[in-house]
């Protein structure tokens, strides 16, 4: 179903995971889509393989922010989705959280997501969607994951901001917020069999979520089926917040 034909559609991080999985719904939808990753060589190779477009931008660099937004007016004009997604996990205790690990998942996670949200603003058409993604730690508060937790938590504070901001705009803004997704980041993060018994013990669905079941709330939230919705937080998570 061709339901976001024509509708340029721009994804930060969408080489892989909840972002590719996104990239290729909303091209299956019809949308001319621009995907964004720190990569070249993967982003180049997701962008072959879904035959879109990729570029390169550091989410963590408001240069390249405003860099891509160039780029991105100038081959397309305007946008008509806008999914902020590009993020990153790294645990440590409150005690012996590192400055350095600190900044880099706020200078990703938060400034970065801020700061594209900011200067896609003039490219966006009236009665756009953006989506940004949060996540369950924002809600169920997990050990070891303070920094995490609290830059999607601010996420969430924008969003609805957001929605106020652009509303004369006609411009929609909302969060999803996945719970566990079964994603290459699962391994970066040292996910054991130990852990995942216990990480799937905290979900009633009793298993992890798939990138598809996320994108499937994303694509709905980019198309005129949800034009109602506006400052909501959508959680994407078998149960788990409950």
């Amino acid at each position: 179903m061709n339901n976001l034909e024509n509708k340029v559609a721009v994804i930060t991080g969408g080489n892989s995971g909840i972002g590719y999985a996104a990239a290729k719904r909303l091209k299956e939808s019809g949308a001319r889509v621009v995907i964004t990753g720190r990569r070249k060589d993967a982003v180049a190779a997701a962008a072959q393989e879904l035959n879109i477009t990729g570029l390169v931008a550091d989410q963590s660099r408001v240069p390249d922010i405003e860099q891509l937004a160039a780029e991105v007016k100038a081959q397309f004009g305007k946008v008509d989705i806008l999914l902020i997604n590009a993020g990153i996990t790294k645990f440590a205790t409150i005690e012996e959280m590192e400055e350095s690990r600190f900044d880099e998942m706020m200078d990703i996670n938060f400034k970065g997501a801020y700061f594209t949200l900011s200067r896609f603003i003039p490219l966006l058409n009236e009665g756009a969607s953006v989506i940004m993604l949060s996540s369950t730690s924002a809600t169920i508060s997990p050990q070891s994951a303070s920094v995490y937790a609290a830059s999607k938590a601010a996420i969430n504070a924008v969003v609805k901001i957001a929605a106020l901001e652009l509303a004369p705009r006609k411009i929609r803004v909302n969060a999803v917020s996945p719970g566990p997704v079964a994603t290459e980041i699962m391994q970066k993060i040292g996910l054991n069999e130990t852990l995942e018994h216990q990480l799937l013990q905290s979900i009633p669905a009793g298993r992890m979520g798939k990138p598809e079941e996320v994108a499937g709330m994303i694509h709905y939230l980019a198309g005129e089926e949800a034009s109602f919705l506006t400052g909501a937080n959508f959680l994407v998570d078998g149960g788990q917040s409950v």
